[in-house]
């Protein structure tokens, strides 16, 4: 529906925009993500494919240059000529279709008149929580003589901007994050924070030493300047090719602007730094889909309808993006009247999609890719194994498809 109407969280008129991390997490092949990638790598994901044109150094993750990576897909898009653009808002689903085959990937933030729609029909009420999104610092007002360049294990400068505190500053920056003021909730509203994207406060109230073991670990860093480990560390991420805007690893956060501006100038790199973007927090939605999708990302009352992305009940851009592969695949295969493809459970993609198809019903919460999901034994002892099945499998698929 951009740019004609923005939800809260979006504001460039591109496609494919991200709002909260710019990683895509690790693109190690012998990570569960990064198996992830090889296969939706190996059946063409365009997402993927952006992501590797707008890289930006970020150690062992696939982080992008955000600005490229949305012009990257939109031009992509636009100039495909199979493809036409509309960009009303759809207020409601054609739920008895009939030739019609339709899939509905309207994400996170659909729209409050579409998942009421949603909701009505499927007959559950979908879930919400809530995530947040870090803040965006300016290169040249980041203090480098109170930081350092460094990766994590990782001999040379690195690519992440390392900003050290002890166990006094460390400490302080902790009582005031939790006294900070916060955005406040309506009574009607839940909150249920995704455990993989928690706000930086809420889990500093869980224990002193919360996020030391955390988003501010030390581990695998040496600080140049005292040749010792520092008592904790707060990373920074590029967010562009050029290294203007550097984001807070993982500080997301529901404080108000005017605290962020305070407690974040705690950290002695940052006492001067200049904002480029606050954290903020918006709602998120997402089918209770044990209940509601088939294997095939089908809706169970009606097989021509498929859903995709983030709001099938994965958490993550490259989870999302792999469900979208998926329903795409199958609902082509189901209008060419083609067997659909069953991804098969030592696949990646097909561990993802029995989690949310089969998972316990009664307790669903979305899941990012992990090994935990794969069905073997001590995946991580098993981890070659695991690529290899997943290798042979995907192969198979294309030559089906």
């Amino acid at each position: 529906m951009k740019p004609k109407k923005y939800s809260p969280a979006h504001k460039s008129n591109k496609m494919a925009e991200l709002v909260c991390s710019n990683s895509l997490k690790s693109d190690s092949s012998e990570k569960a993500a990064g198996i992830l990638k090889n296969e939706m790598k190996k059946l063409g994901s365009l997402i993927l494919e952006a992501a590797y044109e707008s890289k930006v150094s970020a150690g062992g993750a696939l982080a992008v240059d955000r600005e490229k990576f949305s012009e990257y897909i939109t031009n992509k898009i636009k100039n495909n000529k199979l493809i036409e653009i509309c960009n009303d808002e759809v207020t409601e689903l054609p739920w008895s279709t009939k030739n019609q085959i339709i899939v509905v990937a309207t994400g996170p933030l659909t729209s409050d008149s579409l998942s009421k729609n949603i909701e009505e029909k499927v007959g559950k009420r979908s879930l919400a929580f809530y995530d947040s999104i870090s803040p965006i610092i300016l290169y040249e007002s980041i203090d480098k003589d109170q930081s350092f360049r460094a990766s994590r294990y990782e001999d040379g400068p690195g690519d992440y901007i390392n900003c050290p505190m002890n166990k006094v500053e460390y400490e302080n920056f902790i009582g005031e994050l939790i006294k900070s003021e916060k955005i406040n909730f309506h009574d009607f509203e839940k909150v249920q924070y995704f455990e993989g994207c928690l706000p930086i406060e809420v889990m500093a109230s869980r224990g002193i030493d919360t996020l030391r073991f955390g988003p501010m670990k030390p581990v695998g860093l040496i600080d140049p300047k005292t040749n010792k480990r520092p008592y904790a560390v707060i990373q920074l991420r590029k967010e562009n090719q050029t290294e203007s805007m550097w984001n807070i690893v993982g500080f997301q956060t529901k404080m108000k602007i005017q605290e962020q501006k305070r407690v974040f100038s705690m950290i002695p790199a940052l006492k001067n730094a200049e904002f480029l973007r606050f954290g903020s927090i918006h709602k998120n939605t997402y089918l209770s889909s044990p209940d509601i999708l088939n294997k095939f990302l089908q809706f169970r009352k009606n097989k021509n309808i498929f859903f995709a992305g983030q709001i099938t009940g994965v958490e993550g851009y490259t989870e999302s993006a792999a469900m979208g592969i998926i329903a795409g695949i199958n609902a082509s295969r189901l209008h060419a009247g083609m067997n659909l493809i069953d991804f098969p459970k030592n696949t990646a993609l097909g561990t993802l999609l029995n989690y949310i198809s089969i998972n316990d019903k009664t307790n669903f919460q979305p899941m990012n890719i992990n090994l935990g999901l794969f069905n073997i034994e001590k995946p991580k002892k098993n981890i070659h194994k695991i690529i290899e099945d997943s290798k042979s499998e995907i192969s198979k698929i294309i030559n089906l498809i």
